[in-house]
């Protein structure tokens, strides 16, 4: 088979990131930002549940992270119950509006260069601006959870985010990287680029760091939209003077969302589906979503797989990348997904496990990076793409009013011998299999997380390669190119190859979390740590 590489000559071939996991008896909360993760482990600390902890973290993620997600994106999350081990979802995913009109968004030739590999959209009407806009489902989603779970009341687990709009989002490396990938399309919506490029330049953070020299980019607007969530509850974005709000304003953007699509959106409660993976069962959300393609997979590697290695090798890792072959074939024929992923995905992913064995995984996401790239100059909401979802050519999952988004996210938790696990990602169609990977290596070779996160994986996106991480072993990398098309990648930063998962564990009454060690921002914080 074919053989490529796209590694920098630049890279230094000895680099070596490590990111130790977090051992504890108390909850401990796992997200892609230390504030964000600080945020839930302080309500841990205070005696709140495992929900309450991943209220306050995702709602602080929308304002510390705000590329990836917040209040104007969509989400799914899984919580298990420490004590009788039952497993709810609930499903908060994109839903176009109901005046949606396929014939608004006409074709045009060759295919849009954002996530998908779609056919070509005019003037990218899919994609950038109020036209790529579904209802923002997240506050309803983390409401609907919290009125089951929460110990907690709504209000105070808000005042993180409220604090952290209030004082402005902090300019470092990271930050100003993320902004320059989409500065020329952030610059087009004056919201986003009064937000995102003060005086029109691109905000870049002080040379030395001093007591005056933090640079922040401030969101008072965001900030009084968090206030009257938290003093009105969530309802109070789908109903009322900020819904009519948050519809006039895409209205005068062009776009077609209303405030019957906002008072009309419903959360989804499910049963988790149920996968078994040898002695353990990995429970996912049924329907649109990673969940389905992950059964497929596992059932897969258990047909063609007949003995597990006693360590992870090359037959370990060629029937992995051939059962996600086979997923990702089912998923295009049955779901009506499509083409290769060739941008950033903009998604964000937290697992929380708290003291009493409460677990949580959840993804929220605005889709693409910054989503549609808008800020509303009425609520200060940076609002999410999920039109960009559907097959603008048609099909199953073809763009049409009222319908619900078939998405990648996977979230699962994975029961058995003697311990569980929360996990989940970011990155799009690299979503499953980082968690099939990630899981089938905690089940088939006992990996705790840390051992886990710190093995070099492949990425196998439905695509005609196999990504595969250029520090496996020679062997491993040479039976992968013999049995597929195959293409190195180093793991860096940005963009990143793989998806940035995070995880918690309990096992023996102890809990540990970890998250991608190349991540330079996520972290797994211990209630004991704050």
């Amino acid at each position: 088979m074919r053989h490529t590489s796209v590694l920098s000559p630049n890279m230094s071939r000895q680099r070596c990131v490590t990111k130790p996991s977090v051992r504890s008896k108390g909850g401990i909360v796992v997200s892609q930002n230390r504030a964000a993760s600080e945020a839930g482990a302080r309500v841990l600390k205070e005696g709140g549940h495992a929900v309450d902890a991943a209220i306050a973290t995702a709602m602080t993620l929308g304002v510390v992270e705000p590329w990836m997600s917040g209040i104007g994106g969509v989400g799914v999350m899984l919580v298990r119950d420490g004590k009788s081990g039952k497993v709810t979802c609930f499903d908060f995913g994109a839903v176009s509006p109901a005046a949606l009109n396929p014939k608004d968004y006409p074709l045009e030739r060759g295919k849009d260069v954002d996530l998908f590999g779609w056919a070509k959209v005019k003037d990218g009407r899919n994609t950038i601006g109020a036209t790529a806009v579904c209802t923002p489902s997240q506050p309803l989603g983390l409401a609907t959870a919290h009125k089951q779970f929460g110990r907690k009341r709504w209000k105070d687990l808000l005042r993180p985010a409220i604090a952290h709009a209030e004082s402005g989002l902090v300019v470092d490396w990271f930050t100003m990287l993320n902004i320059a990938a989409c500065e020329t399309d952030l610059a087009r919506d004056p919201g986003a680029s009064k937000r995102f490029l003060p005086g029109g330049h691109l905000p870049q953070p002080p040379i030395a760091t001093t007591a005056d020299g933090v640079v922040r980019l401030a969101m008072p607007d965001l900030a009084r939209t968090l206030t009257t969530l938290a003093d009105d509850g969530a309802a109070a974005l789908y109903k009322g003077p900020l819904a009519r709000a948050i519809a006039a304003d895409i209205k005068t953007m062009g776009g077609c969302l209303s405030t019957s699509d906002l008072a009309s959106y419903k959360v989804t409660e499910w049963d988790a589906h149920e996968i078994i993976h040898g002695n353990r069962t990995i429970h996912v959300l049924p329907e649109l979503n990673g969940g389905t393609t992950l059964a497929v997979a596992y059932a897969e590697l258990q047909r063609i797989r007949k003995k597990v290695e006693s360590k992870p090798g090359p037959k370990t890792f060629v029937a992995y990348a051939a059962a996600l072959k086979h997923a990702w074939t089912d998923r295009f024929a049955r779901l009506g997904d499509a083409g290769e992923r060739t941008a950033p995905t903009c998604t964000t992913h937290l697992s929380v496990v708290d003291r009493d064995g409460n677990m949580v995984t959840l993804t929220q996401t605005l889709l693409s990076l910054f989503g549609a790239r808008i800020v509303l100059p009425k609520t200060g909401i940076m609002m999410n793409n999920g039109i960009n979802w559907f097959d603008p050519t048609g099909g199953p999952n073809g763009l049409a009013p009222s319908r619900r988004a078939l998405a990648n996210y996977a979230p699962a938790i994975m029961t058995g011998a003697d311990e569980s696990i929360a996990i989940g990602g970011c990155g799009g169609r690299k979503i499953i299999p980082a968690v099939f990977q990630l899981l089938a290596l905690s089940a088939d070779f006992g990996f705790d997380l840390e051992q886990a996160f710190h093995t070099p994986r492949v990425d196998v996106s439905g695509g005609p390669t196999v990504a595969v991480d250029q520090r496996l072993d020679a062997k491993t990398k040479a039976a992968l190119t013999e049995a597929f098309d195959t293409v190195d990648c180093e793991s860096v930063p940005f963009p990143f190859p793989f998806t940035i998962a995070s995880a918690v564990r309990r096992s023996g009454g102890r809990n540990e979390g970890a998250t991608e060690p190349e991540h330079p921002w996520s972290d797994a914080v211990s209630e004991e740590a704050v």
